[in-house]
């Protein structure tokens, strides 16, 4: 088969592989997408990803650059408020609520939350119209070379690409990033995260929760309503077989152990969706770019589900390498832009993750004098105004 010349290739077409093959897209870059898997875009269905994305406020720039926000406004959920709730002590009830409000430090909210299998149907949709972008589901990349001035593909519907520059966004285990011989440090818990969505009689009022007491945090996430009746996504930490088991349970008998988790927020929570389970861990790449090519996502960092971290880093990276792109066209995947794009994000990025690797540690603390720590530390933290704040930014990722 003869080979194709594009400017860049995506190996990966999750949610951020999707919005990096629409931003450079959008800004005119020959592009081709792929993924050895059909994305799932209805939640009805098995295979859907029932796991939601906060979107916050800096990510918007990249999803403006995309052409995607206009699609996905329409179906976000603003999260105005992130309460924190400790539910320490010897029963779980609330002993300590802490709300940190997006109208301190700005006029819009921290974010706007959306369910994956969304995303990606809004996703697939947007590439349809850019004439200058193919996304092919179902092709997954088998072979990477790279030379100083491309990198050659060869794919499993057996295509052979050549790009400037090959964008790694094929998940933890990158099959990219293992071509290019790019180590990792990982971090393991010991823990799982079971996600579903639930309805409830009490409005969220745009409020995001994190419900502490051992295993990790109980997340509640604002959804739109469902027939009526109000919703939100739940991520459920816990150690591993703890949430295998408590995936196994009946129905009734979830919904009893969930309702006691949360303590009592919201009112009787009832399940609306299956329930999906997936592995925690952190992870840092030992650099974010190899020769031609560059990693995001979670090719070049995972971390656990806490704050909403962790796609709004993958899009933090799109906008640096558009940025960069955009800024020297004639320069795209050359060892200087590469370079850059690597000073840029990997220090910033391995200070995240330590810091939610912190956090969720601490999170997961059982002992109950180590839970009355956690809380006093969380109380004194929030009754100074400027740390607050300041604590409200860093989460953002502004000054």
């Amino acid at each position: 088969m003869d080979r194709i010349t594009t400017d860049i290739l995506i190996s990966g077409g999750g949610v951020a592989g999707l919005t990096a093959a629409a931003a450079f897209g959008s800004a005119g870059f020959s592009v081709i997408c792929v993924d050895p898997a059909p994305p799932v875009t209805d939640g009805a269905d098995a295979g859907a990803d029932l796991r939601t994305t906060a979107f916050l406020q800096p990510s918007l720039q990249v999803l403006e650059a995309a052409g995607l926000w206009q699609r996905l406004l329409p179906y976000a959920s603003e999260l105005q408020v992130m309460r924190i709730v400790d539910a320490g002590g010897e029963t779980p009830e609330p002993r300590i609520v802490k709300d940190f409000n997006a109208a301190d430090i700005s006029d819009q909210p921290f974010g706007w939350n959306l369910p994956n299998w969304l995303l990606r149907r809004e996703m697939v949709a947007r590439l349809a119209e850019i004439p200058n972008v193919e996304f092919r589901p179902g092709v997954a990349t088998q072979r990477v070379i790279t030379r100083t001035g491309e990198a050659l593909v060869g794919l499993s519907d057996g295509s052979r690409i050549s790009a400037r520059l090959l964008i790694a966004a094929d998940g933890r285990n990158s099959p990219v990033r293992e071509a290019l011989g790019i180590g990792v440090t990982t971090m393991r818990y010991g823990q799982k995260a079971l996600a579903f969505a639930v309805t409830h009689p009490a409005p969220h009022n745009n409020v995001s929760t994190e419900v502490h007491r051992s295993g990790g945090p109980f997340t509640l996430v604002p959804l739109p309503d469902i027939d009526g009746k109000h919703c939100s996504a739940i991520v459920w930490m816990e150690k591993g077989p703890e949430v295998l088991r408590l995936a196994a349970l009946p129905e009734e008998e979830f919904e009893a152990e969930m309702n006691a988790r949360s303590a009592g927020l919201y009112g009787p929570l009832k399940l609306a969706t299956r329930r999906s389970v997936w592995p925690i861990i952190s992870q840092i790449a030992d650099r974010f770019f190899g020769e031609r090519t560059a990693l995001i996502a979670e090719a070049a960092h995972v971390v656990p589900p806490i704050g909403a971290q962790g796609l709004n880093m993958s899009l933090a990276d799109t906008r640096v390498l558009l940025e960069l792109a955009n800024a020297a066209p004639a320069d795209l995947g050359s060892a200087s832009m590469l370079e850059t794009y690597n000073r840029r994000r990997w220090a910033e990025v391995k200070a995240r993750v330590t810091g939610i690797d912190l956090l969720n540690r601490a999170s997961m603390l059982g002992a109950p004098g180590l839970r009355d720590l956690r809380a006093g530390a969380l109380n004194a933290l929030y009754s100074v105004a400027p740390v607050r704040k300041t604590l409200m930014r860093a989460g953002l990722g502004v000054r």
